[in-house]
């Protein structure tokens, strides 16, 4: 219930210096439910959400790692304080800006995230987007559309001139920048001049100072299809994130361990499953990755993650853990199944492994802290980090709310009631 989230999580262990912080997604997609193992369409309740991007996953692998440090803790007196954050709605980018603005980073030495991949990838450097997801909505005046529409001011019209504005607006924008929106509300019979309207955009920009300009030109943008239509307006934050970046010394840490644990070792079954979601999918039927590949730098892409804020506070890294395969595209109902499967355990398995190893490390050799603050410390000259979320902005607790309502009493019939051992 942290930082407002009724379903964000934080668990402790340990005390003292080093304060070292984990954090993963639970996250799931609307209208990609999928049967596990299964490499044809097949919904376990049709039309509900589904784990499009394998975010049942990341708490397993934090989960292995945790409960195996703690032992690690009682048993050698170790030093030191670990955190778990688990986190929902990372769709949305919802809830680790929140946890930053509201302090609980202010003592942590270095955080390390979990989320799975095709292979052990690790970098370091700038490696995506920030996001601002912002609701425009528009208020008008109601009017028989038949017998006197001159009466009516309609909201929609507005809703309909911000969108085409910015369509336009955006040869003028920097080729950097994404941005994409649905229309929330659009009236409710044609017959009836709407005196409501709502639209709802994520602005992407790779430095955050860019997201932020593009809010801005979205404001004046909005103004000005408000000042056509006669309609007022007003806009709503839900969630800002900054790009998320990850440091080079805890980086090299993690790789040690990567380098230590290894690949797991798939079965012919594996890769025929591989091979068959990779022709479902409609990529090369490449199989599973079977190699390492070493520490490099970050090549920045267009998507975002809400962790983003934390990569710019505390030093930060990834382990990202082969429970995906190769070319399947995330958000496709396709990445859904790997994920279920002896794949994804396997890979789980092999990324709680790294996670252990690199926690280990942290406390039992403080001069890594050092060198892993001195290099952040480093990388973050000339950067003055302000948080894009507003100070007064609360959760969004509604969004998707009425999409839950709907399909949660049929998903709750598939729920795993199973007690969890670690051995």
């Amino acid at each position: 219930g942290i930082s407002g989230v009724p379903t964000a999580l934080l668990a402790t262990y340990g005390t003292g210096k080093p304060v070292i912080v984990i954090h993963t997604e639970y996250d799931a997609l609307p209208g990609v439910s999928q049967a596990a193992g299964v490499t044809e369409r097949k919904e376990v309740v049709p039309g509900a959400p589904g784990h499009a991007e394998g975010h049942n996953c990341g708490s397993a692998v934090a989960m292995g790692a945790l409960f195996a440090v703690k032992q690690a803790i009682d048993k050698y007196d170790l030093p030191g304080t670990i955190r778990f954050f688990g986190v929902p709605a990372e769709e949305l980018v919802l809830a680790r800006p929140f946890f930053v603005r509201d302090g609980y980073f202010r003592d942590v030495d270095a955080a390390i995230w979990c989320h799975l991949a095709a292979g052990f990838e690790n970098s370091y450097g700038v490696r995506n987007y920030g996001n601002m997801s912002v609701e425009f909505e528009f208020f008008g005046k109601t009017a028989h559309a038949s017998t006197s529409p001159w009466s009516g001011i309609s909201a929609v019209d507005a809703v309909k001139l911000m969108d085409i504005g910015w369509d336009v607006l955006r040869e003028h924008l920097p080729p950097t920048q994404r941005s994409h929106s649905v229309i929330l509300n659009g009236g409710t019979q044609p017959n009836v001049v709407p005196d409501y309207a709502r639209i709802w955009y994520m602005f992407r920009e790779s430095t955050g100072e860019g997201v932020k300009l593009l809010y801005e030109r979205a404001r004046q943008v909005a103004a000005g299809a408000a000042m056509m239509t006669g309609c007022q307006w007003k806009s709503k934050v839900n969630a800002a994130v900054w790009p998320g970046r990850d440091s080079k010394v805890l980086s090299e840490v993690i790789q040690s361990n990567i380098e230590l644990v290894g690949m797991p070792e798939w079965s012919d079954e594996d890769v025929a499953l591989a091979k068959a979601i990779q022709q479902a999918a409609g990529v090369p039927p490449v199989g599973l990755t079977t190699k390492l590949s070493g520490l490099a730098p970050a090549v920045q892409g267009t998507h975002s993650n809400d962790n983003g804020d934390i990569t710019w506070v505390v030093p930060h890294g990834k382990v990202q853990f082969p429970s995906n395969v190769p070319g399947v595209p995330f958000h496709h109902w396709c990445a859904g199944i790997a994920p279920a499967s002896s794949i994804g355990h396997k890979g789980e398995v092999a990324g709680a492994k790294v996670l252990a190893g690199t926690l280990i490390d942290l406390l039992t050799q403080p001069e890594f802290i050092e060198q892993v603050r001195a290099c952040f410390e480093e990388e973050n000259q000339g950067v003055v980090y302000e948080p894009l979320l507003p100070l007064e902005t609360t959760p969004p607790l509604e969004q998707n709310k009425t999409l839950m309502e709907k399909y949660r009493p049929a998903m709750r019939q598939h729920y795993l009631h199973k007690q969890v051992r670690f051995e």
